[in-house]
This record gives C-alpha cells, sequence and structure tokens, in this order.
C-alpha cells in the first residue's frame, strides 16, 4: 500500500504540518501512528501501511516539523542517529503533544473513533494523547520518559495500552515501577512487560528485534483497538 501526504492545522495557529496518511478515507476508525526520533520514516509508514491495510484511516503527523519539515531518517545508519539525538534535544514536548492531539481532531472530522500508537519517542507521546484527547484507545511502544510525567493523569485517562521490554535500559526497573504504582489496576489501563526484550524491541531493523514479542504485543495492540475501535 502507497500513502500520500496531507496537511493538518496547528493547534497553536502557527501553520500546518504534514502527515503521512494511508487507508480509506471514509473508513470508520482512523490511528495516529506517532513516530520515533526519526521522523516519518521508513518503520512509520510501514505501520501506517499495515493499518490502512486493515481498513483504518492511518497519519503519520511529522512532529519535528517546527525544527525541520520532513524528516525521515534511517535508524540503521551512525551518522542518522546522531542527527535523530539532535532533532530529539531541540523538540518541544509540549509542542508535539498540542500536534498529537491535532491530529487526532484531524481524523475526528471523518472518523467515528480514533486511537493512536506511538513508538519511544512516540511512546510517550501515546501516554500523553490518552490523557489530552478524546481518542478512544492509545497504545505506547517502549515509551522513554512516562515516569516523569504521570502527575498528568492524576484526574483521569482514556484507555491505554502500555509495552515494556524487560532488558530496555531507557526504560528501567524503577520508571517501570512508577509507571505501574501509577496506574496499574485503574480502568482502561493495560501494562505488559517482555522478557528478554530490550528497546525498540518492535521494529523489524532494529538490533534489539524480538519477534517473538512483537507478535505478541502486536496482537495485543490489534485487540485493543478492535475492542475501543470497531
Amino acid at each position: 500500500m502507497t500513502g500520500t501526504m496531507i496537511e493538518i492545522e496547528a493547534a497553536d495557529g502557527s501553520g500546518q504540518f504534514q502527515a503521512y496518511a494511508s487507508g480509506p478515507e471514509d473508513a470508520a476508525s482512523g490511528v495516529v501512528v506517532i513516530q520515533e526520533i526519526f521522523g516519518i520514516s521508513e518503520s512509520m509508514r510501514a505501520v501506517a501501511d499495515h493499518w490502512g491495510a486493515q481498513g483504518r484511516r492511518a497519519i503519520v503527523p511529522d512532529l519535528f516539523w517546527r525544527i525541520e519539515p520532513g524528516v525521515a531518517l534511517d535508524s540503521t545508519q551512525e551518522s542518522e542517529r546522531e542527527r535523530a539525538m539532535g532533532y530529539y534535544g531541540k523538540f518541544d514536548n509540549a509542542k508535539g503533544v498540542e500536534d498529537c492531539v491535532a491530529a487526532v481532531g484531524h481524523l475526528r472530522r471523518s472518523c467515528a473513533r480514533v486511537g493512536a500508537v506511538g513508538f519511544c519517542l512516540g511512546g510517550r507521546l501515546a501516554y500523553h494523547t490518552a490523557v489530552h484527547s478524546d481518542a478512544e484507545a492509545c497504545v505506547g511502544y517502549y515509551g522513554v520518559g512516562i515516569e516523569s510525567v504521570l502527575d498528568e493523569a492524576k484526574d483521569g485517562i482514556g484507555p491505554l495500552l502500555l509495552h515494556f521490554g524487560e532488558t530496555d535500559e531507557l526504560c528501567g526497573p524503577e520508571a517501570r515501577a512508577a509507571i505501574y504504582g501509577a496506574l496499574e489496576g485503574r480502568d482502561g489501563v493495560e501494562l505488559h512487560l517482555y522478557g528478554g526484550a530490550g528497546h525498540a524491541f518492535a521494529r523489524s531493523n532494529s538490533v534489539n528485534f524480538n519477534p517473538q514479542a512483537a507478535d505478541l504485543a502486536n496482537q495485543r495492540t490489534a485487540d485493543f483497538f478492535a475492542r475501543y475501535l470497531d
């Protein structure tokens, strides 16, 4: 499946940003795919194409557009990883959350039900989206930094599924303990830990790719979306 580029209005009136879009425009449900630090990469476009092939409208918003529009980096190249860290260092998280919420709103114009799924940086932003948007379901894979923003959920959070790798050095035991302590047992929240899995375990070109963990996490994500979006 080949997608197209669309434009979304920024909530703060500062302009428009692009998003990769896949799947039927008249779909009943939509999914915002929230990027890693590599921008609208081949991996993120593939995730959108997957959901598009399932009959959902899927979009990958360009969250680095305020720094440099159109970033799409190759995570397997050291120079590209260094560039990605540079963009991440300049990233305004609050504006990124606004843009994720705007992407949900964009899909809401045509889709009755909207979800979000994010990876790494996007995993944290999926958590923010569950708090700050009206999305019916949000999913985060190996989100980084969620433990530092748990107070945002004290007044409520939408349906949320979080996947963690047991050996993920970017979200270690202390961080996971804080997240579980704040979120475990709350209505609509599911937390899953994958033994022997490291950071980016679900990305097929990652050195930590773990097909068994990825398949299980992806099936749980599909079941979660089926429950809340269908």
